[in-house]
């Protein structure tokens, strides 16, 4: 068996759910894979061009291929929402269609969807000819990053790829309930997970040191809580909040003289830092686009069993009363919160079972996709 994954992110980004599952499949298989990079799925905006250097920065250091993975890059222009133009990106990639279409026949293939796009509806309707099984992991409300005529054009496609697939993966509770209600045919529930790999050296660090470091490990963007992070701040003006990754949307506001804004890390060094932290932050504001969100954080700091404390967003919502996490429902009810977190007694044994039970293969394996 061969996988053809059309992908949400590109390849030499940092290592994150869709290279988690293309090694998952390789490592139960031995079977090849053809990874397609993604292309534009909206129209241009001006900062655009900025937030490409932010990410290619916060990236790891490209690392040679493996040789079980073959790289296509899908040439297209920023014009998919634009209906009218669809065939000039169509033109463009006949010649991937093709080559495709080609490796698909040689031998059995699984087709997997990161992202809808007018590409992905294409390779279906190509591949279903040969009897290819296909597969959408919807692992992100995908329409709710969009504007506009482009967010009208994401959930077409959207609901139309749900549609054509023979199974959907979901991330979310809410992702779950949706796509339930519109009566797709095989929804499972597959959530984020962890990386054992870069876990488990780490350990927490036995700090001497009375004042707490509060720690946040992500992007940091429109969906980031800078008033939640400022209101801990100005209440343990005593302790530190740490912030480490890119920065696309920042403060609007004087920031407390405790909170540090340290640049991306590559993973394994970020994980190292976290396991400095006393408490781990997940400070997301409480919308559209975060109500589907399962963060990977969770399972990092949880993992290096730090105590979380979350806002109440998404995913989160559903793991209130679980042990080591506390959610914050205002910046009011912070110092309610943090003495909560500070009780909790943390145990080796308790990271080495979340770790067995959360990582990227059992979670893989659990969905019974192959």
């Amino acid at each position: 068996m061969q996988l053809i994954y059309l992908s949400p992110v590109p390849w030499t980004s940092f290592a994150q759910r869709p290279h988690k599952f293309v090694e998952w499949f390789h490592a139960t298989t031995g079977g090849e894979v053809v990874w397609i990079d993604p292309y534009p799925t909206r129209l241009p905006q001006l900062g655009d061009l900025k937030n490409r250097i932010k990410s290619t920065q916060c990236a790891d250091e490209a690392e040679a291929l493996p040789k079980w993975l073959k790289l296509i890059k899908a040439r297209a222009l920023p014009l998919e929402p634009l209906s009218g133009l669809k065939w000039i990106n169509r033109s463009l990639w006949q010649g991937l269609l093709q080559q495709i279409e080609q490796i698909a026949k040689r031998k059995t293939s699984f087709l997997v969807i990161g992202k809808p796009s007018l590409l992905a509806l294409d390779l279906i309707q190509r591949l279903k000819i040969n009897g290819v099984t296909s597969l959408y992991d919807a692992m992100d409300d995908f329409p709710a990053f969009y504007q506009g005529t482009s967010r009208l054009s994401m959930a077409a496609k959207e609901q139309q790829l749900a549609h054509s697939v023979d199974t959907v993966l979901v991330s979310s509770m809410h992702l779950k309930k949706r796509w339930d209600a519109e009566a797709v045919k095989d929804v499972r529930l597959v959530h984020n997970g962890l990386d054992r790999s870069v876990l488990i050296n780490l350990s927490i660090t036995n700090k001497v040191q009375k004042n707490l470091v509060f720690g946040y490990v992500g992007t940091i963007a429109d969906w980031f809580d800078w008033e939640w992070v400022t209101a801990l701040a100005i209440a343990r003006p005593d302790d530190t909040v740490v912030l480490i990754g890119p920065v696309f949307s920042p403060a609007s506001i004087e920031l407390p003289t405790n909170i540090q804004l340290l640049p991306p890390l590559a993973h394994a060094a970020a994980m190292k830092e976290m396991a400095n932290f006393d408490i781990g932050l997940i400070p997301f504001k409480r919308n559209q686009l975060t109500q589907s969100v399962d963060p990977i954080k969770y399972y990092e700091y949880r993992a290096l069993d730090l105590p979380v404390i979350s806002t109440n967003f998404g995913e989160m919502t559903f793991r209130a009363g679980v042990d080591g996490v506390y959610l914050s429902d205002t910046p009011e009810d912070i110092n309610i919160t943090v003495a909560q977190a500070l009780r909790y007694q943390a145990a080796p044994e308790n990271a080495q079972q979340f770790m067995d039970s959360n990582s990227w293969e059992s979670r893989f394996t659990a969905a019974n996709i192959l």
